[in-house]
C-alpha cells in the first residue's frame, strides 16, 4: 500500500474510516491488488462493500464532493473526484448462472463470496481498509501462490461454462502479464473450444471482449494465442452478421497477416 500515490492512499484510508462509521466493510479488490503484488503500476480502483454499496457511494461523495453515477439494479457506482481520481465501488455479492453463459443472477454476500465469483485466483486478492485492519490481505483462493508461480488458474472446472468470455480474458492475462494458463485451466479452455460454448454468447459480449484485446500493449500475442486455441476460427462467422464484429476483425486481421 505505500507504493501508491499519497492522494489514493489518502482516499482508501477515508473509504475504511467511513465505512467503519456506517456499520460496513471495505476491501480494495482486482486488478490493484494483484499489480500491487507484482510491483507494477495500475490506478485503477475497485472497493467492495460488505454492506449497501450504493448507500455508501451517495454518503461518501457528498462528503467528499465527487461527482456520482449509481447503478442501484447491480449494486455499484462509480465516484469522480476533483482530483481526477476515480473509483468504482459495489456491494459485495453473490453470483448463480441459471443456464450456461447466461448473465448471471446476484444476490448480496459477503467478500468472501464476492471472491469466488471472480474469473482467475490472481485477481481475488483482497485488501481491508477499515481502520482496524488496514492494509490486511485476504487470499480465500491462493491467489498469492498462482501469482507467484505465474499461473492463470480458474476457480472451478464451470467456470467458462458459466462465462465462455473467461476464455478471452484467461489469454489476455496471461500475455499480459507473462504468466501461463495452468494446465487443468487449458484442458478446460480447449474443452471449451470443442464444444464452442461461444455460440451461446451474444454477439455483443463478444465484440466488447475483442475490443478489449485491441487496447492491449500487444495484441497480436493474445490473437496468436486464441487463434492457437481456435477460438478466432469460431467467432469469425459472426462477420457476417454483426458490423461491429466485422470491424473488429479487420483491425484483427491486419495484426495477424
Amino acid at each position: 500500500m505505500e507504493r501508491l500515490p499519497d492522494n489514493i492512499t489518502g482516499l482508501l484510508k477515508s473509504a475504511g474510516r467511513y465505512a467503519e462509521d456506517m456499520g460496513f466493510s471495505a476491501f480494495v479488490v482486482g486488478g490493484l491488488v494483484r499489480d500491487l503484488v507484482l510491483n507494477r503500476e495500475n490506478y485503477d480502483i475497485d472497493l467492495v462493500i460488505e454492506g449497501d454499496g450504493v448507500r455508501f457511494a451517495k454518503e461518501f461523495a457528498r462528503v467528499y464532493g465527487a461527482a456520482i453515477k449509481c447503478y442501484t439494479k447491480f449494486g455499484t457506482a462509480t465516484l469522480m473526484f476533483p482530483d481526477g481520481c476515480r473509483l468504482d465501488i459495489a456491494t459485495a455479492r453473490s453470483e448463480t448462472y441459471e443456464h450456461p453463459a447466461a448473465l448471471p443472477k446476484v444476490l448480496p454476500g459477503s467478500i468472501r463470496d464476492d471472491m469466488r465469483r471472480r474469473d482467475f485466483t490472481v485477481n481475488t486478492l483482497a485488501i481491508s481498509l477499515n481502520p482496524s485492519y488496514f492494509g490486511e490481505l485476504l487470499d480465500f483462493f491462493k491467489g498469492s501462490d498462482d501469482i507467484k508461480r505465474k499461473l492463470i488458474r480458474v476457480l472451478h472446472d464451470l467456470s467458462f461454462i458459466d462465462d465462455p468470455t473467461r476464455v478471452f480474458r484467461a489469454v489476455r492475462f496471461e500475455q499480459r502479464l507473462g504468466f501461463r494458463i495452468e494446465s487443468s485451466t487449458e484442458k478446460l479452455v480447449k474443452d471449451a473450444v470443442t464444444k464452442n460454448l461461444f455460440d451461446r454468447l451474444a454477439d455483443y459480449r463478444v465484440s466488447s471482449e475483442l475490443r478489449l484485446i485491441l487496447q492491449e500493449k500487444d495484441p497480436l500475442r493474445v490473437l496468436k494465442r486464441l487463434e492457437w486455441f481456435g477460438v478466432l476460427s469460431l467467432i469469425r462467422p459472426r462477420v457476417e452478421r454483426n458490423r461491429e464484429i466485422r470491424r473488429l476483425f479487420t483491425d484483427i486481421n491486419h495484426y495477424l497477416v
